[in-house]
C-alpha cells in the first residue's frame, strides 16, 4: 500500500515537473512578452525575467524593444525642378507598445519599410535638387513626420530618419562641375580686380608723396639699383627718370617763328586812280 502511494506521488511529481518545464518561459531584458490565451490577449505585458504560461493553452509572443536600424532601398524619382535622382535613406525606430505592434499590424518591420519607401518618393517629388544636396536636415524632419504619423497606431516610434546619399546623372554632375568652376573663376577675377584697385590707390599715394618730396624719388631709384645689383648678374639696369625725358623733349622743340608786323591800310600807298575815258 505504501509503495503504491509512493509511486503515485512520484508520478504526480514528475507530471508537475514536466508541466512546469513546458510552461516556463524566459523574457530577456530588451524584450517584452504578450500572452495569447485561446487567441485573446490576457493580462499585462510580461516583463523581463522568468514567467509561466499554461502549456497548450497560452502562447507567448516576444517583442524586441531595441532600436532597429532599417536601410531604405534607393528610390528613383524626379524632383520639382525636373532632375532625375536616386535617393536612399536609413530609418531608426523602436517598439513602444508591444501589444499594438503584435495585434494592430501583421509585420511592423515590413510596414515601416514600405511606408519609408513611399514617403521617400513623395519627398523627392516635393523637393528641389538644391534642397536634397544642401538642406537635408529639413527634409529629414519632414520624412520622419510622414513615417511617424501612421506608425503611432502600430505601436512603433520613429526615432530618426537620415537621407544617406543622392545619386545624380553624369550629365548633371558635369554641369554642376562647370558651374562651380565658372563661379570660382568669377570670384578669382573679382579678387584680382580688387587687388589691382588697391595697388593703384597705393601707387597714386606714393606718386603724390614723391611729387611733394623730390628727394624721395632719388632714394627710390637708388633702392632699385641696389635690388637689381644684388642678383649677382653682369647687367646693371639703371632707371631713368621720366621727368628728365620730358625736359629734353621740351628743349629740342624749335621756338615758334615771329611774324613781321603787318602794315595797316593807312600806311599803304594810295592806288593810282584810273583815268576816266
Amino acid at each position: 500500500m505504501l509503495e503504491d502511494l509512493l509511486a503515485a506521488g512520484a508520478a504526480v511529481g514528475i507530471a508537475g515537473l514536466a508541466y512546469l518545464i513546458a510552461g516556463a518561459r524566459v523574457v530577456k531584458q530588451y524584450e517584452r512578452g504578450v500572452v495569447f490565451r485561446l487567441g485573446r490577449v490576457i493580462g499585462d505585458i510580461r516583463k523581463p525575467g522568468f514567467t509561466l504560461v499554461i502549456p497548450a493553452v497560452d502562447k507567448l509572443r516576444k517583442v524586441n524593444l531595441q532600436i532597429v536600424t532599417m536601410p531604405v532601398p534607393a528610390q528613383e524619382g524626379i524632383t520639382r525642378d525636373n532632375v532625375t535622382v536616386r535617393v536612399d535613406a536609413v530609418v531608426y525606430f523602436k517598439v513602444v507598445d508591444p501589444e499594438a505592434a503584435i495585434v494592430n499590424v501583421e509585420d511592423y518591420r515590413f510596414a515601416v519599410s514600405q511606408m519609408a519607401q513611399t514617403s521617400l518618393r513623395s519627398i523627392i517629388g516635393k523637393s528641389e535638387l538644391d534642397d536634397l544636396l544642401s538642406d537635408r536636415e529639413k527634409l529629414n524632419q519632414g520624412l520622419e513626420l510622414m513615417i511617424d504619423s501612421p506608425a503611432v497606431g502600430w505601436g512603433v516610434q520613429i526615432d530618426r530618419v537620415e537621407i544617406k546619399d543622392v545619386s545624380l546623372p553624369d550629365t548633371m554632375k558635369r554641369s554642376m562641375a562647370r558651374q562651380a568652376e565658372a563661379d570660382r573663376e568669377r570670384r578669382a577675377r573679382i579678387i584680382n580686380a580688387d587687388a589691382e584697385l588697391q595697388a593703384s590707390k597705393k601707387l597714386a599715394e606714393a606718386a603724390q608723396q614723391m611729387e611733394d618730396t623730390p628727394s624721395a624719388l632719388q632714394l627710390r631709384l637708388l633702392q632699385t639699383v641696389v635690388a637689381v645689383a644684388a642678383e649677382k648678374n653682369s647687367t646693371l639696369v639703371l632707371p631713368f627718370p621720366v621727368e628728365l625725358l620730358r625736359f629734353l623733349e621740351k628743349a629740342q622743340q624749335p621756338a615758334p617763328a615771329t611774324l613781321p608786323p603787318s602794315k595797316s591800310p593807312q600806311n599803304s600807298p594810295p592806288h593810282p586812280e584810273r583815268a576816266t575815258p
